[in-house]
């Protein structure tokens, strides 16, 4: 290097210090001028080559450059061949040595410092190039350099008073030059990145943010980037610590950088590294429960990204502490939204055109309900089950403040629940999801239903009903269960309330499920081929499940659509006797009844019947009429199986377990006996004379076909399950006016006369006992005294 070379080096400098603004691309070659100029005057000043930056370093930290690897630092540089000796070296170190004078040095740095008097356009050229030319100087794998990379950092602080418009060019062009610098696979220079990054972006900070500006969002979106592509635990601890250490100290001006703030914390929290995870989690927590109290308004563009950013923590399966820790400040974000709905409605953003009154719904309620039901869907059992419990209790404590058409958009989201047994998994994983989540879910719908009822009735009804149809149709036991259960609650809680079509509704519903679960191939099943076959599959039949059989008298489809007796017993028995009054009267009613025959004396003062209790008043005489048939069909059903004596002993030796063959004893009896204390309940109710001549129609023909049938029945066991029946039929009838009597009476004899052949029990002979008496005296045969029978006539 000559005299020649040097003043050609001044004379660029100097051209590009007075005509910066017209130089456009040729900026490119005076800054690699420049770049190398830095590299002639490190050795030219006899700097050694472990001082610049990017030299390897040994394992316990030290550096490893020594004397004998100078020539082959030399050649890394570009600056003479591979074969030179030390004295060639020591002449060009001379001859570049006038590069570092004091002239050469102050009109570099007046290049830099003078950038702030390049116009709008010269300095995104002049940027521009200064990023091309640091990205060659950390081409280099042995020896990378960062003087460009610090002139960036320098210029951007000389800049920083230029106007936003003109920033944001600028910052276009030096964030992505920050991305993929953050992102070298060589550590230093990446710390050196996300370093500069940080005293960036706390200077940026410092100066705060006017109103509809978004700069922050633009400097603050290298972190995410890097956070994002780079792998490196070192790299992604660093940028997580620049981001707390801005929130902690700068949290009072930031305003669009939120986004991006919880958008790294997005990215950190899903990561395996728990030191990365805990500290990202207690700045975060430390924004939800602080920051957003005292800044809420500049908080509320990011408040759904917050929130997000909770649901991840929560997903993190690796550390389930903090996911319920999250689950808790989500349930914390709900307060912010219930106490501070004006700042929502008072929210204004470009890319929102919602009216002012469903802003607190789009951008604070639906945010935290839908990332409750993503932690529903992804989590295990124990972090699900909180999630659920806490969605369903924002539901209650917070659905008063909720618009109808909220209610629609939330209930897509929670049935979403059950969509996801629809997806082929594995099945150990869906039935306990049935059996846990699913579960769960239903009763909790049913109680907000209940709560909500005034304005849910519109939104929600049809749905409940829908997905309590399709719960009692799935192969889990505890769900179907939970289906029958789940109805049952809400007519009873609700009942009172209902109109007229939502009764009609309620007793579809009721059929329909009734309909679908009737397994008629126990009917029809049989082996094939002399071998056991398989049993009936699903979905309209029993499968290969075995059947319990549970105190000798119902069965039980062991796949659980309770397609045997459970579905007919359960759903349409119990819960018919609980609409027409409750389970537990029919049980005292029965208790009385016997009571009463062993005393020989039938109770009128029982007031059963009168007792309102259940919702047998609110339905209208149709209504009760479907569920009567659906009653009778089940006890059809129930007969036909226990009638087929030779069906149940082939379905036994199939498999279905139990020490005696399977039987709807149960089922046949009970069904039977909510029938009748409906019709009889109609028959003495003034209020339904219109119906009472269908009725009294009803009971003769369902009194005789049962009285009938006993007769036909020749086991014991069977015969004494129907003594609550005969006793509940007899005490009913005798009850009657005498021209009510007569026509019942007329109706029975013959069959009640067959009956007396059977070895009946003691309370049975005196009900039938006081029967005849009263035939006696209503077709006055005799007339025995009016004290002993304490007949009520109308």
């Amino acid at each position: 290097m000559k005299q020649k070379n040097i003043d050609t080096i001044k004379t660029l400098i100097t051209v590009a210090h007075t005509d910066g603004n017209y130089l456009g691309n040729s900026w490119h070659e005076i800054l690699k001028c420049i770049s190398q100029l830095e590299l002639a005057q490190l050795i030219g000043t006899g700097v050694k080559p472990r001082y610049i930056s990017g030299t390897v370093r040994g394992r316990e930290g030290s550096i490893t450059g020594t004397k004998d690897q100078a020539p082959d630092e030399f050649v890394g540089l570009g600056l003479v061949g591979g074969n030179v000796d030390w004295k060639q070296i020591a002449s060009i170190q001379e001859s570049i040595g006038e590069t570092s004078s004091q002239s050469v040095v102050v009109a570099v740095d007046r290049i830099f410092t003078g950038s702030t008097r390049l116009d709008g356009n010269a300095i995104v050229d002049f940027v521009r190039w200064l990023c091309a030319v640091s990205m060659d100087e950390l081409l280099s794998t042995t020896h990378p350099r960062m003087f460009s990379l610090q002139k960036i950092v320098e210029i951007s602080y000389y800049n920083m008073g230029r106007i936003r418009l003109q920033w944001s060019r600028i910052w276009e062009v030096i964030g992505d030059h920050f991305n993929k610098v953050g992102c070298n696979p060589n550590e230093d220079v990446a710390i050196f990145a996300v370093d500069s990054l940080r005293q960036l972006s706390m200077k940026f900070l410092e100066k705060g943010e006017l109103a509809n500006f978004r700069f922050q969002k633009d400097f603050l979106r290298p972190f995410e980037h890097i956070m994002k592509r780079n792998r490196s635990p070192t790299i992604r601890d660093m940028v997580v610590r620049c981001i707390a250490q801005m929130v902690n100290s700068q949290a009072a001006n930031i305003r669009s950088g939120w986004k991006n703030i919880f958008s790294v914390f997005h990215l950190a929290a899903s990561d395996q590294d728990e030191s990365i995870v805990e500290l990202a989690f207690q700045t975060t927590g430390h924004i939800v429960t602080l920051v957003f109290e005292k800044h809420f308004p500049a908080t509320i563009d990011s408040f759904q990204d917050a929130v997000k950013c909770l649901s991840e923590f929560a997903c993190n399966a690796a550390f389930p502490d903090t996911s319920m820790e999250a689950i808790r400040l989500i349930r914390h974000c709900a307060k912010y939204v219930s106490d501070r709905p004006q700042a929502f409605k008072e929210y204004t953003s470009d890319d929102m055109n919602v009216a002012p009154e469903d802003r607190v719904w789009v951008r604070g309620w639906f945010p935290i309900l839908f990332e409750l039901s993503c932690i529903i869907n992804r989590c295990k059992l124990d972090v699900r089950t909180r999630g659920l419990t806490v969605m369903f209790e924002i539901m209650k404590t917070y659905g008063h403040t909720y618009e109808k058409h909220w209610w629609q958009d939330l209930f897509r989201i929670v049935f979403r629940i059950f969509d996801n047994m629809k997806l082929p998994e594995q099945q150990t994983e869906k039935a306990e999801w049935m059996t846990t989540t699913c579960n769960h879910a239903l009763y909790a719908i049913c109680d907000v239903f209940t709560q909500y009822l005034e304005v849910l009735s519109d939104v929600l009804l049809d749905d409940i009903f829908a997905q309590l149809y399709w719960c009692v149709q799935q192969d889990n036991e505890q769900l179907a269960r939970s289906g029958t259960n789940c109805l049952e609650n809400v007519v009873i809680l609700n009942g009172e309330k209902f109109t007229l079509e939502i009764w009609d509704k309620t007793c579809n519903c009721t059929l329909d499920i009734f309909k679908t679960t009737i397994p008629h191939a126990l009917l029809t099943w049989c082996p094939t081929c002399g071998d056991t076959a398989p049993l009936p599959p699903s979905p309209d039949t029993i499968s290969q499940k075995s059947v319990d059989i549970h105190d000798s008298i119902q069965l039980r489809s062991a796949d659980n659509r309770q397609q045997a007796s459970l579905v007919p017993v359960s759903t349409v028995g119990e819960e018919v006797s609980k609409i027409k009054s409750t389970a537990t009267t029919s049980k005292k009613e029965d208790a009385e009844n016997l009571a009463a025959a062993q005393r020989d004396a039938v109770d009128f003062d029982v007031r059963v019947d009168t007792q309102d209790q259940g919702m047998y008043r609110f339905l209208t005489s149709q209504q009760l009429f479907k569920l009567l048939d659906c009653l009778l069909e089940s006890h059809r059903f129930a007969k036909a199986f226990n009638s087929n004596n030779e069906q149940r002993t082939a379905l036994w030796k199939a498999g279905f377990k139990g020490k005696s063959k399977p039987n709807l004893l149960k089922q046949e009896t009970s069904s039977l006996a909510c029938g009748l204390r409906i019709l009889f309940r109609m028959y003495m109710d003034e209020s339904r004379v219109s119906a009472w001549e269908e009725v009294q129609q009803r009971l003769l023909n369902v009194c005789s076909e049962a009285l009938s049938y006993f007769l036909t029945l020749t086991s014991e066991s069977h015969r004494e399950a129907w003594t609550n029946l005969l006793l509940l039929f007899l005490t009913k009838v005798l009850k009657i006016s005498d021209n009510r009597f007569k026509a019942h009476a007329s109706f029975y004899y013959p069959l009640l006369c067959e009956i007396m052949q059977f070895d009946l029990i003691p309370e049975l002979r005196a009900v039938l006992r006081r029967f005849f008496l009263r035939i006696g005296v209503v077709f006055q045969i005799s007339q025995p005294p009016e004290q002993e029978l304490g007949i009520n006539k109308q």
